[in-house]
């Protein structure tokens, strides 16, 4: 994948530059971030001192670039290999932080509690681009939440009373885990709740799902009376296990696909359930927070203190067997959120953290953008042009539904949130903008480092007894999604330009560095910051399955590169249709090497033919050529239109297929088939002879040309 992506780069840097743009390609890597830091932990053991993990990091992450600079080298990539950008390079690193400020400063910004995607594992907040899917089995649970104000439920039901037997409302969930966290229920406004007579006692069920309830309880049931969700706001229900009350809250939400058409919000761990409490007016200090960044229940929480909420499950769904409000149970295999890096699952967990906000923000210091962030981004795709153009659709509908970005991350090796905030308001120290202005500067003379050994006295004097100094790092998506600030327009801003005509990268950048530039470059220039984007598929093995060493299937570039040479990779990455997915195999490779054979043998055959011809002593004009060698030459300009329009759309399969065409029909089957008897039996200085030369000399440079951005040693 990394080798698909350097290459088709490069071919599109070449054949731009043959068009005569001025395109010099800066390479560049991003060296901070979560996979550098876990492989410093594996060597060294966790717990190191900040500046030794960083000094650490530092060094591991300039090894990685100077071997994957060789590889990149050999692939044949040209680029300005001396002078690369670094996002650990001190400059940049002090830009981050400048550009951090600037979005400060037009009021994206703000910190707020609010569940993220977190990671155990990483012991950090996660990325909307760093969750995957896996399935993963879970218990299922029905559990019965007792009446608490028999009363209200009478009348909402229109009932003079109730019967005298106990009444739950039930809810469903396949996270236990998230039971002690309870503090409320939902139930949509809209939906009709019936209240049913059971064996086991009164229950409140949505009538949609009464019969699929009933049968998974093993119950028979009867309906005593029914009404609106909205009929039970704010009635108040028992906890199943904690001597506490849940008071009803409408959701637009909840839906009728499975369950019991109520469900229980835990607001620390689920966006919908957290809204919902804040709307009807739960304060941050108020939401429980019982689950630790380890993934153990805090040891004050009665029954499962200290537990691992995995391990804690089973024992919830006993414990609530045991007090009579479970009515059904079982595992059931469903599609989970896991870590991308650690591939173990993940919970939504209330923290506080800093946020670039998509809707309407607090702003700061009064200053609010005119418009919404997800107003801007998704104008900003609009005037983006994609290739393939289905790209736009799927960047428009991940905009259009993404939470609020969470900027900051509980780690070491990244850009520092250089922010000092008050004890106990925790608002941000009045001369903020200034503040960060003076660290960028001490970093860019000492990098992130600088940071870690700043006392906050050298520049809050006598304040820095009421504020602390923020941990946080920046997500290291800020890193890459800055670039077009940083680079573009920092270190490398005499070789780049803004916006860039062009982001390449695999398709799920569209969650990644393409989504990520785009906010960053919509919140500093209302803009995205590049005109262009295109997308490649994955690669393959032959039957279209992933590569994976278990399966040994992997096919690793060096052999290919080894074995056959770098012009048949580079081959075969043109040849492939790349806005799918790639496929790679032995046999496919074999099929490469016969294309490239029948170009190469070609070439072969114009050199031998035009070894004596010197075009200052031998140029005819075209009127002294025979026709068939004139339409030879008209040949060889069809094709060249048509190949120059495969690079101008970034079809460069269709290219390859002009090329070998050209090579194959026009030249092998046809002219050079015919040409044989005239270069070897006229004279060697006859006008037929060099009338064929003159001929071969200009399809030999018209072939070259088309075929050096993806050819390139064998063009050289």
């Amino acid at each position: 994948g990394h080798a698909v992506n350097k290459i088709l780069k490069d071919i599109i840097v070449k054949s731009k530059t043959l068009d005569g743009f001025d395109a010099p390609y800066v390479p560049g890597w991003d060296c901070h971030g979560m996979p550098i830091e876990v492989q410093i932990e594996k060597q060294h053991g966790k717990n190191l001192p900040a500046g030794e993990t960083q000094r650490l990091c530092r060094a591991y992450a300039a090894e990685q670039v100077e071997r994957q600079k060789k590889d990149f080298q050999r692939l044949g990539v040209l680029g300005d290999w001396d002078n690369p950008y670094l996002t650990m390079a001190f400059r940049n690193e002090a830009d981050e932080i400048r550009a951090l400020g600037r979005l400060l400063e037009r009021g994206y910004v703000y910190r707020g509690l609010k569940p993220v995607n977190w990671c155990f594992d990483c012991g950090s907040a996660l990325a909307e681009a760093e969750v995957e899917y896996e399935d993963r089995k879970d218990p299922a649970v029905d559990v019965g939440f007792p009446f608490a104000e028999p009363e209200k439920i009478a009348k909402a039901f229109g009932l003079p009373a109730l019967p005298d037997k106990p009444g739950f409302a039930v809810i469903w969930t396949t996270t236990p885990w998230t039971l002690p966290a309870n503090q409320a229920l939902n139930a949509h406004p809209e939906f009709s709740y019936h209240l049913v007579d059971t064996e086991k006692g009164l229950l409140i069920l949505a009538a949609d799902l009464q019969e699929a309830c009933l049968a998974r309880y093993g119950l028979t049931g009867k309906t005593l009376a029914s009404c609106k969700g909205a009929a039970l706001e704010r009635i108040a229900f028992r906890h199943p296990f904690y001597d506490r009350l849940s008071p009803v809250y409408l959701g637009e939400y909840v839906t009728l696909d499975t369950g019991t058409g109520m469900v229980h919000a835990a607001p620390a761990y689920g966006v919908e359930d957290f809204q919902s409490c804040r709307r009807y007016g739960l304060k941050d200090d108020q939401i429980l927070t019982p689950v630790m960044g380890d993934g153990k229940y805090v040891s004050t929480l009665p029954l499962f203190g200290g537990q691992m909420i995995w391990k804690a499950n089973p024992q919830i769904v006993a414990h609530m067997q045991e007090r009579g409000v479970l009515f059904a149970h079982k595992v059931e295999p469903h599609s989970y959120m896991h870590c991308w890096r650690h591939k173990t699952p993940i919970i939504l967990r209330a923290t506080t953290q800093w946020f670039a906000g998509m809707e309407a923000v607090p702003g700061y210091n009064g200053v609010k953008p005119q418009e919404t962030l997800r107003e801007t981004a998704l104008r900003a795709v609009e005037a983006t042009q994609f290739f393939p153009s289905w790209g736009k659709a799927r960047l428009h509908a991940m905009i259009a539904n993404r939470p609020d970005w969470t900027l900051s991350r509980q780690r070491q090796w990244g850009v520092p949130m250089p922010f000092f905030v008050h004890k106990e308001t925790g608002a941000l120290h009045p001369r903020t903008p200034e503040l960060l202005e003076q660290v960028a500067q001490r970093v860019e003379r000492e990098g992130i480092e600088a940071w870690q050994a700043l006392d906050a006295a050298e520049l809050l004097g006598n304040d820095a007894a009421q504020y602390e100094k923020i941990r946080d790092t920046l997500d290291v998506w800020f890193d890459s999604g800055t670039t077009h600030l940083t680079v573009l327009r920092g270190s490398h801003a005499a070789e780049g330009a803004f916006p860039a005509d062009l982001y390449l990268e695999g398709s799920d950048q569209h969650r990644g560095w393409f989504h990520s530039s785009l906010l960053t470059g919509c919140m500093t220039d209302g803009r995205a910051p590049y005109e262009a984007l295109l997308t490649h598929g994955f690669v393959v093995d032959g039957e279209g399955k992933k590569m994976s060493k278990s399966k040994g299937n992997v096919i690793v570039p060096q052999q290919v590169m080894g074995e056959l040479g770098a012009d048949i990779l580079r081959l075969w990455v043109a040849s492939t249709d790349y806005s799918g997915e790639l496929s790679i195999s032995k046999e496919i490779l074999k099929r490469v090497v016969e294309s490239y054979r029948r170009i190469r043998n070609t070439l072969r055959f114009l050199l031998a033919n035009i070894a004596d011809f010197d075009p200052a002593k031998h140029a005819l004009p075209p009127e002294q050529w025979l026709e068939i060698d004139r339409y030879a030459l008209e040949l060889a300009r069809a094709r060249q239109q048509k190949v120059t329009e495969g690079y101008d759309r970034y079809q460069f399969h269709t290219v390859i297929q002009e090329l070998t065409g050209f090579c194959s029909e026009d030249l092998g089957a046809f002219y050079l088939d015919i040409l044989k008897d005239r270069l070897y039996t006229t004279g060697a200085d006859s006008r037929p002879r060099r009338a064929a030369q003159n001929a071969l000399w200009h399809i030999t440079h018209a072939l070259l040309k088309m075929m050096a951005p993806v050819l390139s040693f064998t063009a050289e």
